[in-house]
Parts: structure tokens; C-alpha cells; sequence
């Protein structure tokens, strides 16, 4: 037996339902480690049809298209055996229902299958709905020389599961193809996972992950191998995160682990009998948490303008800290070029808020459009007046606060409709909880960059890019100044919520720890009376009717609004 086997890892982007372009993308990978004598080139899961998915897969024609295209590059592989994920079925058109799998394959064919077994139904996962669970034997497939067992991201997850069972019957490594999206911390989670598979099994684990972004969620990369040692478990190789990248490394193969009865291995590529130089393991370094958030916002913008079809995006510019943000963001995810900012300023509006976002879009080198609201403010009022219980607005109230909004969401989506742009809203997560924002004004839009991030973060995050970039690019008065929507005279946030400060510490225990009322005043937040604690949560509860007619945006947290977190909008409960 080989005591090395030299691993290809290819991070893909892939577009869900590309199933060509997905193809001719895995082929290319397969051509480089082909290129760099890699016995074996792993792929993430679900490469061929994007992941996830969803109900794509309930149509019969898609299921008949996969297989094609699996077919299709199987017929592109030779010597370098590859293993790809793809949607499997047991019948023509998916009638019978449909397998999460991966396809082993080398010199122009489909050795074998391994169908998922653990289907994760938690968190942003719905894979209940869609797949049916593997309950095959299990198998081996003998490449270069070594038993090779294969996994679909959750199975290598569960304690005394598939990753153990096959070392038992006979694998000395472990591939496990993985679809995960990013979350803060989950790259320490799944490192620290897959060595409790190596713990148990004593064979080495090689992880690969998608990269890029499909709607909300973000896949980060950051594949690895994790091996074991005389010390215990140790991440052997790392990846670069939020690059697509192919890496091809040598990785230890033990000479003999604890094995029952073997399971059937198919031969897939003979045993290297030529002399090689070793090829060292990348061990790149893992990002700090701001540099993970920010590289997630670029990649899910990026990924989300321009899947979509689109080349320039749009925003509204207000001299505030989450315009300044998500301009900053689009700028570095698809050029200054091609980031529009689009200054609305009303009788309301302060000098500063102009010549704070006139200087951001100086140093980020985009281009702007003035379109001043006035005209439109008084006309509409004027419209509006003689149909109103008393014959007129009150400079400043709800009603006149909104109405400048949604002038402004018209002009954005005017401007946007003109030119083929795609309009970025700016709202950030505490905002979204608590219903800041206006419907149909500041939240019309395709797609929310910021709308998983809290505002602390947000100050942070602009903060962080500056010290980056050893310059203010996000102005300093931008993140001085009191936080206002400058929707009526003197207008600040603070007027009409807590101080963030105060108010964050409360959403998270309330939004993403799934704590109750009472449970969070027993607390104690600092600055947080009991008042405030109910009154807070009571805005989350009577603003779902809005969060779910506002954009998706980049998934930061364990639990963003959405695919995450869902609950009733009739609800009634007041725990």
C-alpha cells in the first residue's frame, strides 16, 4: 500500500442550475491536478448542480439534465480519479425521490456512488424536504493504491458514524465533501469536529468546501485535512478562505488501522509506480473574526450581483455609517466603476451628511448622482393634504418621515430600471429587528449587504477597513457624528430607540439566543431596565410583517432573519 496519497482540493464556485458552466469549471480542475499527478482530486458537494438546490430537484427534467452532466464529466476525467458531488435518483426523473451524492470517477467513467446518509435539518438546512437519506452498504474505492472512503458533509459530523464504520471496514483516509456556509466561528467548529472523527477513527480526514455566494449564504472554503499524531489530531493542510483555489499536497496514509470485516472496494486507478518529489500541504493562516465578516459581505455581494446578471449596482448615499459601509463593500466586490452612489438630499438633510458622502465616494472613486427630494416631497404632500382628516401633514411626523423614504426608494428604482443597475439597500440587523426602517422606501432594493450585521459590528467593521487600509476611507466624521435619518428636524436614533450600546446586547439575547422576555431581564444589561428589555422585544415581534417583504442579504450570524430565524407574523406570545 502507498504510504502517501496526493490529494488535489478544488474550492468551487459553482451557480446553482449552470449545470454546464458548473462541468466545464470541475473539468478544469480535474485538467490541473491532472497536470500536478494527483491521484485524486476532491471536489465540494453538490459541484455539478450548485448547492442548495431546493425544489430544482423536484423537476423530473433537472434530474434527467444532472445525469447528463455528470456523464459528461466523468467522461473528462483519466488517470486522476475524481469524486464530485450531484444529484443522484433511483429512477428516471427523480420519481422515487432523489439522493444527495458524490460520484467517484476516473478514465472516462462513474466507478461507484455514495448516497448522504445524515441529512441536516436545522439552521439554514432543509434537507428533509428535498433528499432521502443513503442506506446502501457501504464501500471503498481503491485509488493509487489506497481504500478510500467517501462522505457528504454532515455524515463526517455524527459520533460513531460513517467515518468511523468505514475505517472499520478497511479505509485508511476519509474524503468529505462539503457544502457549509460561513457563519462566525464555524471554520474553528468544523476544524474541531472533523478531529474528533480522526480521534475516534485514526485515519487521516481531507475536508473540502464550497466557495461563493448563493443568495443569502456565503460559502468561505477554508478546506483542510486534519491527520493524526502522536500528539492527537492536527490540521495538516488549510486552504485559503473565499478563493475559488485548487491545492494539491501529499498527505500520510497510516500503514494499518483496527479493521472488522472489509467492505467491498471497488478499483478505481492502479497503485503510483513512478518516483515523485513530495509536494508539501498549504497551511494557510485562519482569518480574525472582522476579516472573516468583511470578506463574506464582498464575496455575497459580488457573487450576488453578478449571478444575477448584473454588472453596476446602485445605492442611496446619506453621509451615514451604513451607506459608507455597504459602498465600501460593493466597491471592493465589483470595482468603483461599477458602484453608483445617489445623493437624495431633503430640507431636512444636514451639510455634513453631503460633504461626508461626497468625500466617501471621493476616496473610493465612484461616481455620483444628486437627485434632491424637495420636488417631490411638496408636491406629494400637496397631492396628499386635501385628502387628510385635517388638511395637512405635520412637518416631521410618521407620515412625512416615510413619505421622504419611499421618494427616495422611487428614485433609486427609477435610476436603476434607466440604467440596468442593481440597487443595494443599507439597512443593518438591529435595524431590520426592531423595524427601523421604512417599507417600500429605504428597504427597496435586491439585495441587503448588511442586513445580518448589527450596528456595533457595523462601527467596528468601518473602523477595521480604515486601519486596513492605512487611510479613512470611511470618513472620521462619519463615525463620530450621532447616527440620525435626518427625516425631520434635529432627527436622531437615539431619540426614538436605546442607545446601541444598549439596545444590541438585547437583540442578540432576544433574536439569536432565543431567550424570552423574562429571561432577558433576569440579565441585568447594563442601562437595560425592564421596560426597555419589553419594549424592545415587543418591536422584533410587531416588525416581522416587514422583515419578510425586505431583500435577503449576506447570513453573517448562526441566526439571521430568513432561512434562520422564522416566526409567525400573527404571533401573540409575550414570554
Amino acid at each position: 500500500m502507498a504510504d502517501t496519497l496526493r490529494i488535489a482540493i478544488a474550492q468551487l464556485n459553482p451557480t446553482v442550475g449552470d449545470l454546464d458552466g458548473n462541468v466545464a469549471k470541475a473539468l478544469a480542475m480535474v485538467e490541473q491536478a491532472e497536470a500536478a499527478d494527483a491521484d485524486l482530486v476532491l471536489l465540494p458537494e453538490m459541484t455539478i448542480t450548485g448547492y442548495p438546490p431546493e425544489d430544482l430537484v423536484f423537476k423530473p427534467g433537472f434530474i434527467g439534465d444532472v445525469r447528463a452532466s455528470l456523464e459528461k464529466f466523468a467522461a473528462g476525467t483519466g488517470r486522476c480519479a475524481a469524486v464530485v458531488g450531484f444529484v443522484d435518483s433511483p429512477s428516471v426523473g427523480g420519481a422515487d425521490g432523489v439522493w444527495n451524492a458524490a460520484a467517484v470517477c476516473a478514465g472516462g467513467k462513474i466507478h461507484g456512488v455514495y448516497h448522504k446518509r445524515h441529512l441536516p435539518n436545522y439552521d439554514v438546512f432543509d434537507e428533509l424536504r428535498h433528499f432521502r437519506p443513503g442506506d446502501g452498504p457501504l464501500e471503498l474505492f481503491e485509488i493509487a493504491g489506497v481504500p478510500v472512503g467517501v462522505t457528504i458533509c454532515e455524515d463526517s459530523w455524527i459520533p460513531d458514524g460513517p467515518v468511523i464504520q468505514l475505517a472499520r471496514g478497511g479505509a485508511r483516509i476519509v474524503m468529505n465533501v462539503n457544502g457549509s456556509p460561513f457563519r462566525v466561528g464555524k471554520q474553528h467548529t468544523r476544524e474541531d469536529v472533523m478531529a474528533q472523527r480522526v480521534e475516534e477513527s485514526g485515519i487521516p480526514v481531507v475536508y473540502v468546501n464550497l466557495v461563493g455566494g448563493q443568495d443569502e449564504l456565503v460559502f468561505d472554503g477554508g478546506s483542510f485535512a486534519v491527520s493524526p499524531s502522536a500528539d492527537g489530531p492536527v490540521v495538516t493542510a488549510r486552504c485559503a478562505s473565499f478563493v475559488e483555489s485548487l491545492d494539491v499536497f501529499d498527505i500520510a496514509v497510516p500503514d494499518s488501522c483496527p479493521t472488522h470485516d472489509r467492505y467491498p472496494t471497488i478499483s478505481v486507478t492502479p497503485a503510483v509506480t513512478h518516483i515523485r518529489t513530495p509536494m508539501a500541504a498549504p497551511v494557510a493562516e485562519p482569518l480574525d473574526e472582522l476579516a472573516e465578516i468583511w470578506e463574506t459581505l464582498v464575496l455575497g455581494a459580488r457573487d450576488y450581483v453578478r449571478k444575477s446578471g448584473f454588472t453596476k449596482a446602485c445605492l442611496g448615499l446619506s453621509g451615514g455609517v451604513d451607506s459608507s459601509i455597504v459602498a465600501t463593500v460593493a466597491t471592493e466586490a465589483l470595482g468603483p466603476e461599477n458602484v453608483l452612489g445617489v445623493l437624495m438630499p431633503s430640507r431636512y438633510s444636514s451639510d455634513h451628511s453631503i460633504s461626508d458622502a461626497e468625500q466617501l465616494a471621493t476616496n473610493l472613486g465612484i461616481a455620483t448622482y444628486t437627485v434632491p427630494i424637495e420636488p417631490a416631497h411638496q408636491a406629494l404632500t400637496g397631492m396628499l393634504v386635501p385628502n387628510l382628516a385635517d388638511q395637512q401633514i405635520d412637518v416631521g411626523n410618521l407620515t412625512d418621515q416615510n413619505l421622504q423614504s419611499r421618494i427616495r426608494g422611487v428614485i433609486l428604482m427609477a435610476m436603476a430600471n434607466e440604467h440596468d443597475w442593481l440597487v443595494l439597500t443599507t439597512g443593518n440587523k438591529s435595524e431590520a429587528a426592531v423595524g427601523y426602517s421604512t417599507l417600500y422606501g429605504d428597504t427597496a432594493g435586491a439585495y441587503a449587504v448588511i442586513r445580518d450585521v448589527w450596528k456595533l459590528t457595523v462601527y467596528d467593521l468601518c473602523t477595521w477597513r480604515n486601519e486596513v487600509a492605512g487611510r479613512a476611507i470611511i470618513p472620521t466624521n462619519v463615525l463620530t457624528k450621532p447616527p440620525s435619518a435626518e427625516l425631520k428636524p434635529d432627527q436622531r436614533d437615539d431619540q426614538s430607540l436605546p442607545d446601541y450600546e444598549i439596545l444590541d446586547p438585547i437583540l442578540r439575547a432576544y433574536v439569536e439566543g432565543d431567550h424570552t422576555v423574562a429571561e432577558i431581564r433576569a440579565m441585568d444589561f447594563k442601562g437595560a431596565d425592564p421596560e426597555t428589555v419589553q419594549r424592545v422585544c415587543r418591536l422584533v415581534d410587531i416588525a416581522e410583517f416587514k422583515r419578510r417583504q425586505t431583500p435577503l442579504g449576506t447570513r453573517v450570524t448562526g441566526k439571521a432573519f430568513g432561512r434562520d430565524r422564522r416566526v409567525p407574523i400573527i404571533n401573540r406570545y409575550r414570554g
